[in-house]
C-alpha cells in the first residue's frame, strides 16, 4: 500500500506540473524509426507521450498475422532475412476489425497470388536502412523493392494485410512511410529519387494505392523541424 500510495502521489504531482507548465517538455531522439515519423504527422502530442513514457506493446493477433504473412513471403521470395523486433507489433497491419484475429494466413497467400505483383520478383526484400532526414537519423526495414519496369526505375513496396485508411488524414499521415522509404531506398541505390516509385499494397481488397504527393527530404525534415525540440 505504501509503495502505491507513493506512485499515485508522484502521477498526481506529474499532472500539476504539465498542467502549470503547459505540458512537460520532451526531447525528440537522434534516432527515429519511421513509425515515429508516421506518429509524427499523425498525432506529435501522441509521439511526445510515447518518447517521454515508453510503454511495450502486448503481441497482438493481428500483428502476429502480418508478420506470419511476411515471412511466408521471403520464403516465397527466396530470401531469409530477420524482421526487425521494431517491425513486429507496428500499429501497420494491427487491428483490423473488418478480418478479425482468426483470419487465414492461408487466405492471405491465396489473395497475394491471385494479385498482380505475384508475377513480379523483387530485387530485395526486407531491406534495412538506417538514413539522414535533416539531423535525425531514420531507421526502418523496406519490405520489398522491384527493378523489374525495364526504364531503370524502382517500385518500393510495403505490404499490408489491414484495410486501407479511411480518413484523408490518416492517408496523408501513412504516406509518410513510403516517403522515408522512397528516400532511403534512392541513397541505396545511389540514384536520384524521382527515380523511386513507391506503393502500399493492401493485400485482401488486391489494391495497390501509390500516393501522388509523397514527400521529399526537404518535406520529412520539414515535418521534424516544425517540431520544437522540447514538444
Amino acid at each position: 500500500m505504501t509503495a502505491w500510495r507513493r506512485d499515485a502521489d508522484l502521477l498526481l504531482t506529474e499532472r500539476e506540473r504539465r498542467r502549470a507548465e503547459g505540458g512537460l517538455r520532451v526531447t525528440l531522439p537522434a534516432h527515429l524509426s519511421v513509425s515515429a515519423l508516421v506518429t509524427l504527422a499523425r498525432d506529435p502530442a501522441e509521439l511526445a507521450r510515447q518518447v517521454r513514457r515508453p510503454m511495450p506493446r502486448p503481441p497482438a493477433p493481428y500483428a502476429r498475422r502480418g508478420t506470419a504473412f511476411h515471412r511466408w513471403l521471403e520464403e516465397r521470395f527466396g530470401q531469409q532475412r530477420l524482421i526487425d523486433a521494431d517491425d513486429l507489433f507496428g500499429a501497420d497491419d494491427a487491428d483490423d476489425p473488418a478480418t478479425g484475429p482468426d483470419a487465414s494466413l492461408t487466405g492471405l497467400r491465396d489473395q497475394f497470388e491471385a494479385s498482380a505483383w505475384a508475377g513480379r520478383w523483387p530485387r530485395e526484400v526486407e531491406v534495412p536502412f538506417e538514413t539522414l532526414i535533416g539531423d535525425r537519423l531514420v531507421r526502418g526495414r523496406i519490405d520489398a523493392v522491384f527493378d523489374d519496369a525495364g526504364d531503370g526505375t524502382f517500385d518500393v513496396v510495403d505490404w499490408k494485410t489491414g484495410q486501407p485508411p479511411g480518413s484523408a488524414g490518416e492517408r496523408h499521415a501513412v504516406a509518410v512511410q513510403l516517403a522515408a522509404y522512397r528516400l532511403a531506398w534512392a541513397a541505396l541505390a545511389g540514384v536520384p529519387v524521382q527515380q523511386v516509385r513507391a506503393a502500399f499494397h493492401y493485400i485482401r481488397p488486391d489494391l495497390t494505392v501509390r500516393p501522388a504527393d509523397l514527400l521529399d527530404e526537404a518535406g520529412l525534415a520539414a515535418l521534424i523541424e516544425a517540431v520544437p525540440a522540447g514538444v
